[in-house]
């Protein structure tokens, strides 16, 4: 009973969300169209009325740790799925990702997206898609800010190994800036698919910064043990088992 209870609650949650997307869109779009800082607030009022929507329709509650940056670094994150998207949208004040391509097509989000600088890349073509994303963020570095990668290159389920990719290495040596590497336990509650969402609390964690000019292979190896053993602790913390 309480978890078709629970189920419910999540269907409405879930769907007030996607309603509330377009809403948001529409509200901004006009002053997006005159400047990208509304764009900016835009992303940031929805990741935050998610979040609050979360808390109360749900029991979800989210939290943001670490010292949030705010110049222009490199962010490097365990992307588990959409909530700890939202999470690094309502904390750091000029997101912009490096996203798949078909996003670009997505009603309201893809025009968002390509509004706050966001780079889309092809991913089924490894080569082509690393010059892409280097050519792009070159092209785009009139518009500083927050560049979010995430080094697996897609959302990883907890408990499931994938490797990382070398593009956040290539961008780290390409235009020498800090990385920031980021942790998350969000899968815990909020899965890759599907409509249930667990109460509880999810949590994305800044991690201290891995200095400019490291070799790409000693900078790869810190990132991801940084970044696991970190996601490891919050899993665990959330009450997340490996059997699970």
């Amino acid at each position: 009973m309480r978890h078709s209870v629970q189920y419910l609650r999540s269907l409405v949650f879930v769907g007030q969300m996607y309603l509330a997307m377009p809403v948001f869109g529409l509200i901004y779009m006009l002053p997006t169209l005159v400047s990208r800082r509304f764009a900016f607030h835009a992303i940031h009022h929805y990741a935050r009325w998610v979040r609050w929507t979360a808390r109360w329709m749900v029991g979800l509650r989210s939290e943001v740790r670490g010292k949030v940056p705010v110049d222009e670094v490199l962010i490097a994150s365990k992307h588990q799925s959409f909530f700890d998207i939202l999470l690094l949208v309502s904390a750091v004040p000029r997101p912009r990702f490096i996203m798949k391509q078909s996003l670009k097509w997505a009603p309201i989000l893809g025009w968002y997206a390509m509004r706050i600088g966001c780079v889309p890349v092809d991913r089924g073509k490894r080569g082509q898609a690393i010059a892409q994303m280097v050519e792009a963020v070159a092209n785009g570095r009139h518009a500083p800010g927050q560049l979010i990668i995430y080094p697996q290159g897609t959302r990883v389920a907890p408990g499931v190994n994938r490797p990382y990719k070398v593009g956040a290495g290539v961008l780290y040596q390409q235009f020498g800036h800090d990385c920031v590497p980021a942790a998350t336990n969000v899968g815990v509650f909020w899965p890759r698919t599907g409509i249930y969402r667990k109460p509880g609390l999810a949590v994305v964690e800044f991690l201290p910064r891995i200095p400019a000019g490291k070799p790409v292979d000693i900078f790869m190896a810190e990132l991801q043990s940084s970044v696991e053993t970190a996601s490891d602790r919050l899993m665990h913390e959330a009450g997340f088992r490996p059997e699970d």
